[in-house]
């Protein structure tokens, strides 16, 4: 074999030396999954469609969602609660000259609001934004849709606005639809986004840098061939095939050290309820037109979820009697969590209902610096009860983990006969008759609204904030009291309160919800037989 072959044969072989190590990609902000699901076949109407990035999006971020026949049926978007993904995400980060793994627990859900359906067959749901270190995020999720047409709202018109022009200066590709809706950001609690950090997120100059350490490493060779055919033997194998890899190692490594260092939001701020944001940062995927699937699971069925448990100074209490219900929320590292989230005006909410479910309550305790919650807690009837806490702490790293946690309390005694109510539209609360418009549907997020009227009196009550919101509503599945907490639109929709609902199966629920008229707060009760 001639000596150029040699040469070729050694070249072959540093490239695939080199490029055959594997990099991990340097992603981060993914779409970690969507509800409805990407590819999902939904047979009743939805009134809304989530997406759950690993962090926040901005508020510019531009959505739209598009029916079979290419029109636009969005009515805005807003953010909404972070809840557990279902699986972990691993993203990678460039610390130390070198990529590292980290893993992503919480989703932060978008939430864009589908007006109507106007056909059957398959909708996109399209998104664009830019990533907290300045990245174009992008991609599509898809739908079915098989059941009957749905009418426009009422003075509803498709949406023509334009996506903000700085969401698309980095030249990435944005969502087919050719318009996008205004972004009606309606609110958490949050803080400041973290600031953008630039960086090419493809390799961007990087490949430059390989290219021309190709380039001189074929010109090494060559004239290494070429002065061993003209002048004095030389060691010309070694020689070549040396240049050759270390030209292409440190091309390769020149363009990777091009790549700017990524580096997680972490939030700051005092140790305290108050101290850290209900969602933190800016969120972003690169690239990518899947969502992974979003099986809605009930919470506060365990103790200890996401590396926190909740530990009760007691387990029960007499019949009728108030007690100081006392109780910590202890991390892996088996201290108490001090570092609290405000949700809805309250760094934690205490829930308490029977087994039964009836019985119930919701109450807001407070910590004293040591991590201890405590509240006045008054049950009047025998029986199993079950107590959960809805949270969001802050994790090791800054990111805000939103928890539901439970634990069984017993009140000793014989517990009185309680039957559930048969499931009904309408329900009673105190002076007022609420109704209840909509079903929630297994495996998809629909439009549930409650209208209030004073009984005896025409028109709608006049409703007032309560915890910042119009409404609050949680759910609980008969048998294990699964723990389904949804939050409202910001606003009313037609004088009602309209949550987006998602259920985790088939069962009995039921349903209470709080609300406050004239300074006082009513809670009407609903049983859902769903099936």
């Amino acid at each position: 074999m001639g000596v150029f072959h040699r040469v070729v044969l050694a070249f072959t072989a540093a490239v695939v030396v080199v490029f055959a190590a594997p990099s991990p990609a340097a992603a981060h902000g993914t779409l970690a999954m969507s509800n409805p699901a990407s590819g999902t076949t939904l047979a009743a109407p939805v009134g809304s469609v989530e997406l759950f990035f690993t962090e926040k999006v901005p508020d510019n971020a531009y959505f739209t969602v598009t029916a079979p026949g290419g029109g636009r049926v969005d009515s805005g978007w807003e953010h909404a609660s972070p809840r557990p993904l279902d699986k972990p995400v691993t993203e990678y980060f460039m610390e130390g000259g070198k990529f590292e793994p980290r893993q992503y627990t919480t989703g932060f859900p978008a939430r864009v609001r589908v007006a109507h359906l106007p056909a059957a067959g398959e909708y996109k749901v399209d998104y664009l934004s830019k990533a907290s270190d300045g990245d174009s995020v992008h991609g599509t999720v898809t739908f079915k849709y098989t059941g009957p047409a749905t009418p426009a709202p009422a003075g509803w018109t498709p949406p023509t606005d334009q996506a903000d022009p700085a969401l698309t200066g980095s030249g990435g590709p944005g969502p087919s639809a050719a318009a996008a809706p205004t972004a009606t950001a309606a609110a958490t609690p949050t803080a400041a986004a973290a600031p953008a950090q630039p960086q090419d997120d493809s390799g961007g100059y990087a490949w430059l840098g390989w290219l021309g350490g190709t380039v001189a490493a074929v010109a090494a060779v060559a004239g290494v061939v070429l002065v061993r055919r003209r002048r004095t033997p030389l060691p010309v194998v070694p020689i070549a095939v040396g240049a050759v890899v270390v030209a292409l190692v440190g091309g390769y490594a020149l363009g990777r050290a091009t790549v700017p260092e990524q580096r997680a939001p972490v939030a700051t701020g005092a140790t305290g309820p108050a101290a850290v944001p209900a969602a933190a940062g800016a969120g972003h995927q690169h690239g990518g037109s899947d969502a992974g699937a979003a099986t809605v699971d009930a919470a506060g069925t365990t103790v200890s979820a996401g590396g926190y448990t909740l530990q009760p100074v007691r387990r029960s209490q007499p019949a009728g009697r108030t007690v100081e219900y006392a109780f910590r929320i202890v991390g892996a590292d088996r201290q108490p969590a001090t570092r609290f989230a405000v949700v809805h005006d309250q760094p934690l909410h205490l829930v308490i209902a029977g087994r039964d479910l009836g019985g119930f309550q919701h109450l807001h305790p407070t910590m004293s610096p040591d991590g201890l919650w405590s509240v006045p807690l008054t049950l009047p009837r025998a029986g199993a009860y079950r107590i959960f806490a809805d949270f969001t702490v802050a994790t090791a790293d800054g990111a805000p983990t939103p928890l539901v946690l439970g634990v069984d309390h017993l009140v000793p005694g014989t517990a009185p006969e309680f039957a559930l109510p048969k499931a009904a539209t309408q329900a009673q609360a105190g002076s007022f008759a609420v109704t209840m418009e909509g079903k929630p549907t297994i495996g998809a997020t629909v439009p549930v609204s409650f209208r209030v009227a004073r009984a005896g009196a025409p028109g709608p009550a006049t409703l007032e904030r309560y915890l910042g919101a119009y409404g609050h509503l949680v759910v609980l599945r008969e048998g294990d009291l699964g723990y389904v907490h949804v939050h409202p639109d910001q606003e009313l929709v037609d004088g009602a309160i309209r949550f987006n609902v998602s259920v985790p199966g088939a069962g009995r629920y039921r349903a209470f919800l709080e609300f406050q008229v004239a300074g006082g707060v009513n809670r009407a009760e609903f049983t859902l037989d769903l099936s």
